[in-house]
């Protein structure tokens, strides 16, 4: 396998992520966004939406992490990431997207240029901008993970260790990428136990250790 990543890609950390909880080995090939690697010709015969991540696996060719992740842990089913029943299933998903489709795409690296350079917003204001969004958006995810802990609790069931449960799993692999990137914008973290519990008892393992940006080959500090 080949995955075609930047190393502060919250995208393609997810994929990372994924990769080394299930012990999959693969090529590195860092394609600099910022610089506008994803844009030049050499990409863009690989890559059909001129994004990152893109795994090539089985002469395929695959776009989109949440895809990728999903199809990898359909194809290697050791270490799951997704529960076995279809409720917990929907569950996971619906706080992975939390983080994927509603916070993310507000935040990204293509939207800040955008704020940047062709509506004139200055440094500060668009870190403001990055900083609300992502407040926002984890206070809504700690709410879920708030109402999954009440019922678990009423049913009997022990607390999560991870977003869902005593394993990672997809919802995971959005959350701690998030988290980093929160960080660097110097995003108030405050008031989120159990969003913070579950980032710091992933950042145990030794996977999301080896997948973070600091240990990527192309990373620059």
């Amino acid at each position: 396998m080949k995955l075609h990543n930047y190393f502060r890609s919250s995208a393609s950390f997810r994929v990372r992520i994924a990769l080394a909880l299930k012990g999959l080995p693969y090529e590195y090939i860092p394609v600099h966004l910022a610089r506008g690697d994803h844009k030049l010709p050499g990409y863009a015969g690989v890559s059909a939406d001129g994004l990152v991540p893109l795994l090539e696996v089985d002469g395929e060719r695959l776009s989109q992490s949440m895809a990728i992740i999903e199809y990898l842990d359909e194809t290697h089913p050791q270490s799951p990431l997704m529960p076995h029943d279809p409720l917990g299933r929907a569950k996971v998903r619906a706080l992975a997207q939390s983080i994927a489709c509603e916070i993310h795409p507000l935040n990204n690296l293509r939207v800040l240029k955008y704020l940047v350079k062709e509506l004139k917003v200055d440094e500060e204001a668009k870190n403001t901008w990055y900083r609300h969004w992502v407040r926002e958006g984890l206070e809504s995810f700690e709410r879920q993970l708030q109402a999954q802990a009440d019922q678990r609790k009423q049913t009997g069931l022990p607390a999560s260790v991870y977003c869902y449960g005593d394993t990672p799993t997809l919802a995971d692999c959005c959350l701690v990428p998030q988290i980093f990137n929160g960080k660097r914008f110097d995003v108030n973290l405050d008031g989120l136990p159990l969003t913070m519990a579950a980032f710091d008892a992933c950042m145990k393992l030794a996977a999301f250790q080896q997948a973070q940006p600091a240990n990527c080959p192309d990373n620059e500090g």
